[in-house]
């Protein structure tokens, strides 16, 4: 069914919107024609993917966390640092890092309070320095993962992967993933294309000790849109 995302008082729009939202779930193309023709807002709206999910969140063989270049991108590029060793600086740079260095780089979010930035990439070797930086770029979802690719020696293909707009996910406290899949404007089988990755790779990730079902509900939406409900089973 249409669900709503928060308890915020609704625009005309949005009620408007609500009154064409379907009760039942419908399949993927079905769900893009709903989403995409809401009424229009002046700017493009992303296209959420929303999974709620059988996983407990607090045994920790359970979290859902990763990351995935989607087939078409997100219609959005990112801002990208990395923390490596002087001689992959310049290399860094060259593959699209806004700001690439060792120490001085972390030293600068020490000091200077640096964090306009999307993501940060750092090499292995790198995180002995970097781990003190979890109080400052951890509540922000800003400190390098392994489980999330962006501690890696491949420096230059990760930059490049990350200002590319690949994305990161994981799981909240209550056991949902929220990821963007596009944008309004894309045509809707780029949508599709990049809805079916996303499941497929959320599906592939189901820990062997999630009882019951995994997929409990899937729901597409913009930002300012009522939630469809997915057939995805």
């Amino acid at each position: 069914m249409a669900v709503a995302t928060h308890d915020q008082p609704r625009s005309k729009r949005y009620k408007a919107a609500a009154k064409k939202a379907v009760l039942d779930p419908v399949s993927i193309e079905k769900g893009i024609e709903v989403v995409k023709g809401f009424n229009p807002t002046k700017f493009d709206q992303s296209v959420e993917l929303i999974f709620s999910l059988g996983i407990d969140p607090k045994h920790a063989d359970q979290m859902i966390r990763g990351s995935l270049s989607l087939p078409h991108g997100v219609g959005k590029s990112k801002r990208v640092i990395a923390f490596c060793p002087d001689h992959l600086v310049s290399v860094a740079q060259e593959a699209g890092a806004v700001r690439a260095g060792g120490q001085d780089l972390v030293q600068a979010i020490e000091k200077e309070n640096f964090t306009d930035f999307d993501v940060a990439i750092a090499t292995p070797d790198m995180m002995r320095f970097v781990g003190r930086l979890g109080k400052v770029l951890g509540p922000k979802g800003l400190m390098p993962s392994p489980k999330a690719g962006t501690v890696t020696p491949d420096v230059a293909n990760a930059v490049r992967e990350y200002a590319a707009g690949k994305i990161e996910f994981r799981n909240d406290a209550g056991g949902n993933v929220h990821t963007v899949v596009g944008k309004q404007s894309f045509e809707s089988q780029k949508l599709v294309d990049n809805i079916h990755v996303m499941i497929t790779q959320i599906r592939k990730m189901k820990p062997q000790t999630s009882k019951g079902a995994y997929f409990k509900k899937v729901v597409l939406k913009a930002t300012m849109t009522p939630a469809v409900q997915l057939n995805v089973q």
